[in-house]
């Protein structure tokens, strides 16, 4: 009796494991990711770089990622490539060495546009991986990878006042030793996904179906995409810029703006464990009206702050705004069934690639204005949340998929 208990709590251990351990990969993969962000007042001042080419830096980067990552993810809805997980930190690697190595703004771009490809490679995969090791719990699973890159992502700006200030662009090369442990943690999660898709393992095929009316998936995807936008360009003035507006508006050193990006990041992590588990009890369009909408006092509000306020209103921007994707993405995996690969790669790739035209935009606005009068503008944003008013609620959905 007490064996055949223990086996299915054995299983359900080891699909935890394999959650963990992709999360652990997404946690590496986005810290390393954003020391190259938060590293951008190093560069310039050693490369001589306008905000222009620092957009662009951020530009070549998330664009690298946001092209690749539908095409990857439509492939492996029919082709799962288990072992391409570990591929992606190798890539990262080579990028990182080559930022501390470069000696011109040509080979920054090309690290650049290997840390994409890098990202590009792993987030589909990752993502149907932490869907498959859900038990079930598919908004929680979501936000428990999410949160691993976000915990990640607030980490780089840690790494770089740490390390790479004292140490100079050369301590870059030395963090692809992280790298190398991503590629351990992720041969193990892509040695267990392999055998759970081997008849062995008790795998089978996808099949892709669509339940739900055409017209209303494309509509529905259509609102989706426009609040991305609001949400992507808002946090990517804030994880490209906010160091440079903290010097600029208060003259802070960079280690004390990095601290203050570290505030932020933190608080944007710990934001992302909220979407999904609400989403699975309340429907996720509930948590998606909260999670844009919920921050427009708070980012109107910003560019008139002092610099504790300032630090402050970052808090409640990060940790709301942080909550949206998730159940974005788990509401778009729901209306396109049988696609997770696809609606992954899409969304992930559409979030780098709205972040990094952003990026690319707001730094040439900011050449030509000021950073300041970037945060006034995109102060708005958040209020292209008010669209989530047309999104189908859960019942709607159901409705129309009994109909369909």
């Amino acid at each position: 009796m007490s064996t055949t208990l223990a086996t299915p709590a054995r299983a359900q251990a080891a699909t935890y494991a394999v959650l963990f351990a992709v999360t652990g990969g997404h946690l590496i993969n986005d810290t390393l990711q954003a020391v190259l962000l938060s590293i951008y007042p190093i560069l310039r001042d050693l490369h001589g770089l306008t905000f222009t080419q620092v957009g662009l830096i951020t530009l070549t980067f998330q664009a690298t990622a946001s092209v690749l990552q539908p095409m990857i993810g439509l492939y492996t809805d029919r082709k799962p490539l288990p072992y391409s997980l570990p591929f992606a930190p190798a890539l990262t690697l080579a990028g990182l060495v080559l930022v501390g190595l470069a000696t011109s703004y040509a080979v920054l771009l090309v690290a650049a546009a290997l840390i994409g490809i890098g990202s590009s490679i792993f987030h589909p995969e990752a993502s149907r991986l932490a869907r498959l090791s859900s038990g079930g719990r598919f908004g929680f699973a979501q936000s428990l990878f999410q949160v691993g890159g976000n915990l990640g992502t607030s980490l780089g700006p840690l790494l770089a006042a740490f390390i790479v200030v004292p140490h100079g662009q050369i301590s870059v090369a030395w963090l692809a030793g992280f790298a190398l442990i991503s590629v351990g943690i992720l041969s193990y999660a892509g040695s267990w996904y392999s055998h759970h898709l081997s008849p062995a393992g008790g795998g089978r095929k996808v099949v892709a179906v669509a339940p739900l009316p055409r017209r209303l998936v494309v509509t529905s995807l259509a609102i989706l995409l426009c609040l991305m936008f609001s949400k992507f360009v808002y946090t990517s003035s804030m994880s490209s810029f906010l160091t440079f507006y903290l010097i600029e508006t208060f003259q802070l050193s960079p280690e004390e703006a990095q601290i203050d990006l570290f505030i932020y990041l933190a608080a944007f992590a710990a934001g992302t464990l909220l979407g999904g588990p609400i989403g699975d009890k309340i429907g996720r369009k509930a948590v998606i009206w909260f999670s844009v909408l919920g921050a427009l006092p708070f980012t109107l509000a910003l560019p008139y702050a002092n610099h504790f306020w300032t630090v402050a209103l970052s808090i409640p921007i990060g940790f709301i705004l942080a909550s949206a994707f998730s159940a974005m993405l788990v509401y778009a995996q729901e209306l396109m069934p049988g696609r997770v690969g696809l609606v992954s790669g899409l969304f992930f790739g559409l979030a780098f690639g709205i972040g990094g035209i952003g990026a690319a935009l707001l730094g040439s606005l900011a050449d030509y204005t000021s950073i300041s009068f970037v945060y006034h503008i995109c102060s708005f944003l958040p209020a292209i949340g008010l669209l989530t008013m047309f999104l189908p609620n859960r019942k709607q959905l159901e409705a129309a998929q009994s109909i369909g």
